[in-house]
């Protein structure tokens, strides 16, 4: 089995630490997270938290995609994270990725960062409508997700679980994490619209990112809501009928 690494170049004085933690990935580290797709640990390094994302291995077909054709979650993830670092975009620093390949097959990757600390994500605002400055923070969301936009940054998954939201003195600063699938192009007002549609089912919740968005776009608040709770809506109807889906070819799995 090949291996594939990059380390960032402040960082290499560390690649015997790393080529450790990831050689012994199984049995060392503190799991950290939702473990249901992909395994979290967080390790110390001189008494920093770094993470390590180990990414499972995909079925037969994206095996030889990421083998011969595509970068893998962890590469574009380290590669996503710098050039988010160099925006002067809120994101953990990238420490490193590791890949192993056969001759004809990917198998495993990881993606190491350090360990952010944060006072809450956007899903909180979600669910405790009451929580201290609630519109504020999300307001200050909202332009956050504006400068993505002016900088030509497309996050695909922008959903409330992948903003980390601290607070520092009286102002709030937003950490994106699940880098691995961004676009990095001009946006039409479309698509910068409707990067929205995942983040609440709250109607007042997008009622003022739309009027936040529109005072600083300086365009038209209604047409703004009007896509932005539209396409909420859609995203809404398109997974409650997956969800739908999946439950009954389940159910017949059960049954057999």
């Amino acid at each position: 089995m090949k291996t594939i690494k990059s380390i960032h170049k402040d960082y290499l004085v560390h690649e015997a630490f790393f080529d450790d933690i990831i050689s012994n990935f199984d049995s060392k580290g503190e799991p950290f997270g939702n473990q249901d797709r992909n395994s979290l640990k967080l390790f110390d390094l001189n008494g920093k938290s770094i993470n390590v994302k180990s990414f499972r291995i995909p079925n037969l077909v994206n095996q030889i995609a990421y083998r011969f054709f595509r970068k893998s979650k962890a590469q574009r993830s380290f590669e996503y994270g710098n050039w988010l670092k160099s925006l002067d975009i809120g994101t953990p620093q990238p420490l490193a990725y590791y890949e192993y390949k056969s001759a004809f097959l990917f198998n495993k990757s990881y993606y190491i960062s350090a360990q952010q600390d944060c006072d809450l994500t956007y899903r909180e605002l979600t669910t405790n409508f009451d929580y201290p400055d609630h519109e504020h923070i999300l307001r200050a969301f909202t332009r956050f997700t504006y400068k993505l936009h002016k900088k030509n940054v497309h996050f695909l998954d922008h959903s409330p679980g992948n903003t980390l939201i601290k607070k520092v003195g009286d102002e709030y600063q937003f950490y994106l994490v699940d880098l691995n699938r961004m676009e990095f192009k001009e946006l039409d007002f479309e698509t910068r619209i409707t990067n929205f549609s995942k983040l609440t089912t709250h109607k007042f919740m997008v009622e003022i990112m739309s009027d936040e968005y529109a005072k600083c776009s300086g365009e038209d608040y209604d047409k703004i809501l009007d896509v932005m709770w539209s396409s909420t809506e859609a995203f809404q109807n398109k997974y409650h009928r997956k969800r739908r889906l999946k439950n009954k070819i389940l159910f017949w799995r059960r049954r057999v």
